[in-house]
């Protein structure tokens, strides 16, 4: 059974152009981050230079691509091979874990997402404008955009200046758009409610409760109490970055206030004249520089997965000023958590959406949009179990199999007993009863993100396996598990039976074997009926007088669609990792293990033969318990798998 409890998103992204001098327009480096309307990392200002990251790296440098290129090469060969498989949207996640700490940055979350192209399907029809409630916006079947208001590509990143809670909050924001000459215009727009786009019914759904948005709310003095949904506007001219404004939903009776985080800018539109509810512009509390902005120049490099253009076609390069580049610094601005609500740990933005517009005026026509989506869901905690069921005298390991590298878990036993540490990724227990993780995003954080329970069963008729199973192994080929095992355990009227679950916790027979008198068994078992996900394989051996043993589970990741899939058991690893993959062709391939602040610690070249390939890594006394990352490099193809190390 499942507990999740509500919980926040990040506040990010207000920034105001009317605080003089809060503007740069020549190129910065942030929190590490290059903003020089450039997606190159190790590369800053036009010129190679080892060490800042950006949306993606093709120089050599400690500096990383933020956004996970895996499956590149692929895509590319197939917009090659099928002009109209371009005119497919495309999200790409972080490449990082969120919460991660790579070079002494918290890399918080980052995403990447390819619009609709030319005939677009996620367009407003005439009449929209910021301030309208969602529920009112229409949208066409299909229809062409505008040049000047196509969204090609939109790309987001937040990140800490440090590991620590109270370092500056950056965020970075990019977007392409087809036309280059002339200002263009547009919005990031931000929910607290999980607003939604149905492309069927051409309407917008789960709006906020305050004409159609959330707004914020505030005590008597000015404190935050509750966030609501903001707005970033931002115009850029034919040279540079002319305009950013900032604004956050209220009623109107809240502008005659003094906020303690930022001040009123002077600017407030509803849906109409006179409106109750609209959005107000804000400052921050002290004058400077606060954000940047700049466009790309000709022959910009358009990333890894190129730019389709609004006439269909691919391009490895942005023409000049069709990329643009922002930064903001949101602790400066007042609207970091950790300033306006002094709760680091409150994330109060769900959904994120950005729309053009057709002039400078907050009130114009909105054109185009890339529909709402989740920005930052840090995993929630999900359970796994070596033994759902503890035999007579024996114990059950339960782990967190998508532990997030920053979060906190802590275990309690509502009946059973925990032995040892009741803090960490995994739990030891050695009685029946059920089970709870309690997730915190960070050890800071006083409010629990997610909860998971699990339930471990006990019986006095089974007893474990693992004394009598030598060899327990299970190989992934194509679209079916290759199961094999040696037991010494024969000459009985007995049997073994292979289980199978797709949870971790209920099994059920997939096949049963005689025992043999050489204690050498095989099976295949075929999982292409089974969805994307995790599929476990344990055995279970019963004897004449009905008691019955137990073996470990095995796992495996289940995914038919892969030409190349990687597997790594056992995972949580306790003395060895075996990794394999499976190739179309033998090709050099690299592997390599990071820690979870991104530190190399292990590197190894090998050849890929064509079909299923295996290597056994001993697990290193360096290593200390925790989640890795295992990357294999196949001649540019990257895959990645977490581990835990015990």
């Amino acid at each position: 059974m499942k507990q999740i409890v509500p919980y926040l998103f990040l506040c990010l992204l207000l920034l105001n152009g009317q605080l003089t001098n809060a503007q740069i327009t020549s190129p910065q480096i942030k929190a590490r981050f290059g903003v020089d309307a450039d997606l190159r990392s190790n590369f800053f200002n036009n010129a190679l230079q080892a060490g800042n990251d950006d949306w993606f790296t093709n120089a050599a440098g400690s500096g990383i691509s933020i956004i996970d290129t895996t499956g590149v090469a692929a895509l590319i060969a197939q917009y090659n091979a099928n002009p109209a498989s371009r005119r497919v949207p495309l999200f790409r996640s972080m490449s990082r874990p969120q919460f991660s700490i790579v070079n002494n940055k918290m890399l918080i979350d980052a995403v990447f997402i390819r619009d609709h192209h030319g005939d677009d399907s996620s367009v407003f029809s005439g009449g929209n404008k910021n301030g309208g409630s969602p529920l009112n916006w229409s949208c066409p079947v299909s229809q062409g955009v505008p040049d000047k208001n196509d969204i090609l590509d939109m790309y987001m990143h937040v990140r800490r200046d440090g590991v620590n809670t109270n370092d500056s909050l950056w965020f970075f924001g990019g977007l392409s758009i087809n036309n280059t000459t002339g200002s263009r215009y547009f919005d990031f727009e931000m929910y607290q409610t999980d607003i939604v786009y149905n492309n069927a019914t051409q309407k917008f759904s789960g709006e906020g409760p305050d004409a159609g948005h959330t707004s914020w709310l505030f005590d008597a003095a000015g404190n935050v109490v509750r966030a609501g949904d903001i707005i970033l506007t931002a115009e850029y001219g034919s040279s540079s970055l002319s305009n950013l404004e900032a604004r956050i939903w209220v009623h109107s009776s809240v502008l005659s206030m003094t906020p303690a985080a930022f001040s009123w800018g002077g600017q407030f539109d509803g849906a109409t004249s006179g409106a109750t509810y609209g959005y107000a512009s804000i400052l921050p509390k002290t004058a400077g520089a606060f954000y940047s902005g700049l466009q790309s120049g000709n022959n910009t490099w358009a990333g890894a997965f190129q730019v389709v253009l609004q006439d269909n076609s691919l391009s490895t390069t942005y023409s000049a000023r069709q990329f643009v580049e922002f930064s903001v610094n949101l602790s400066k601005l007042g609207l970091d958590p950790l300033v306006s609500l002094n709760d680091a740990c409150a994330l109060p933005f769900r959904r994120l959406m950005v729309k053009t517009r057709a002039s400078v005026s907050f009130t114009a026509e909105l054109k185009d949009f890339v529909a709402p989506f989740s920005f930052f869901r840090a995993p929630m905690a999900d359970l796994s179990t070596n033994f759902p069921i503890i035999c007579g005298g024996g114990i059950s390991n339960l782990w967190v199999n998508n532990a997030n590298a920053t979060s906190l878990y802590t275990w309690n036993a509502l009946t059973g007993n925990i032995v040892g540490d009741t803090v960490g990724t995994m739990i030891t227990v050695d009685q029946p009863g059920t089970y709870v993780v309690s997730q915190q995003l960070m050890d800071s954080c006083s409010s629990t993100y997610a909860r998971d329970t699990m339930i471990i069963l006990g019986s006095s008729t089974c007893f474990t396996l693992n004394q009598w199973i030598d060899h327990f192994i299970v190989n992934k080929d194509r679209n079916s598990a290759q199961i094999n095992w040696n037991s010494s355990l024969h000459g009985h009227a007995t049997f073994f039976e292979l289980q199978r679950s797709e949870d971790g916790v209920n099994f059920y027979s997939i096949g049963q074997y005689p025992t043999r008198s050489d204690g050498l068994y095989k099976a295949t078992d075929d999982f292409k009926s089974l969805s994307r996900g995790w599929v476990y394989y344990r055995l279970k051996y019963i004897i004449p007088s009905g008691a019955y043993y137990y073996s470990h589970a095995q796992v495996l990741y289940v995914d038919a669609a892969d030409n190349i899939s990687l597997t790594i058991a056992p995972n949580p690893v306790t003395d060895k990792l075996k990794i394999q993959i499976k190739s179309v062709s033998s090709v050099p391939t690299e592997l390599v293990i990071k820690d979870q602040t991104g530190k190399l610690v292990h590197k190894q070249m090998m050849i890929s033969n064509s079909g299923l390939n295996q290597w056994v890594i001993d697990k290193q006394k360096s290593w200390t318990a925790g989640t890795y990352i295992v990357e294999i490099n196949m001649q540019g193809e990257i895959f990645r798998k977490r581990i835990m190390i015990q």
